[in-house]
């Protein structure tokens, strides 16, 4: 099941604490920003990102992504 989810991360510390646990995952996290798709596992490829809204592909559950998944939100 994949699960999606718009989140905009701000800071340096928020990238590495969302890399942190993206990496913990044994399924698949993906970023998005237009026509952008960096691994979700990759510091310097989030931290390119930082400050856009970008959508999360999950390809699977994890309660520490999903939490920050929720603390990251747009809404």
């Amino acid at each position: 099941m994949e699960a999606k989810k718009l989140i905009r991360l701000t800071a340096p510390e928020e990238v590495q604490e969302f890399v942190s646990a993206a990496a913990s995952c044994e399924f698949d996290v993906d970023l998005k920003y237009n026509r952008i798709i960096v691994d979700a596992k990759s510091f310097l490829g989030v931290l390119s990102l930082l400050s856009h809204p970008v959508m999360v592909f999950c390809q699977g559950e994890n309660s520490r992504l999903n939490g920050l998944l929720e603390k990251y939100a747009v809404c």
